[in-house]
């Protein structure tokens, strides 16, 4: 080994002590262990988006399903309607895409459960609420999509009105649930707007009673 040589590996020696030196200095002044970070979303949160994704996406499908031939004032509406929800489940679907949480919850309704409630007074309340509140039935959304003319339009402002009470029914609960954050201001948002929206639907099917 050269002169040169023999200086570059006492340097590069010198190097790694101190860098090892360094380290062993600071390692009192870093965390011990692993600190999780603050999910994205609570439990109760996503439990609601995932819900209301699927309330959403069914609200769309009722406004595929009427008659183009309908009145143009229920189609206008429906438009508006169809617009606000897309919107909405596009914010919901990014907020689950976020907190790495699928699309579709395992057990519907089950954040608005009491924690550990199973059964009560023989009720299986899972089983009751499995069925979210306003949701059409599979007859019905079969209904609207064969029915012209004013039978379609009164048909399809019945199941949105009562879609949209449904949708207001678990949005308040979720304002109940939650302590701030971005849902529960979107939940609130929801509250006032589809309570407009379910309005103009019974001005209208007022004026077809």
């Amino acid at each position: 080994m050269n002169r040169h040589s023999g200086f570059r590996v006492a340097a590069l020696a010198g190097l790694v002590a101190l860098l090892l030196a360094m380290g062993a200095a600071l390692r009192p002044l870093l965390p011990v262990g692993t600190v999780a970070a603050a999910p994205v979303l609570t439990a109760t949160e996503i439990g609601f988006v995932q819900d209301m994704v699927a309330h959403h996406s069914q609200a769309i499908v009722l406004v595929q399903r009427l008659d183009r031939g309908a009145d143009p004032s229920v189609v206008a509406l429906a438009g508006q309607i169809a617009d606000t929800q897309r919107t909405e489940l596009g914010m919901l679907l990014g907020w689950l895409r976020l907190a790495g949480a699928p699309v579709t919850g395992t057990d519907p309704m089950a954040w608005m459960r009491p924690r550990g409630a199973h059964q009560h007074a023989g009720v299986d309340l899972a089983r009751h609420h499995s069925t979210m509140p306003g949701m059409a039935t599979t007859a019905e959304l079969d209904e609207l999509a064969t029915a012209r003319g004013g039978r379609a339009e009164v048909l399809f402002l019945r199941l949105m009105q009562r879609h949209h009470y449904g949708g207001i029914e678990m949005a308040a609960a979720a304002d109940a649930l939650l302590d701030g954050g971005e849902v529960e201001r979107a939940a609130r948002d929801m509250i006032t707007g589809q309570g407009r929206e379910a309005g103009l639907l019974g001005l209208l099917l007022d004026r077809r009673a």
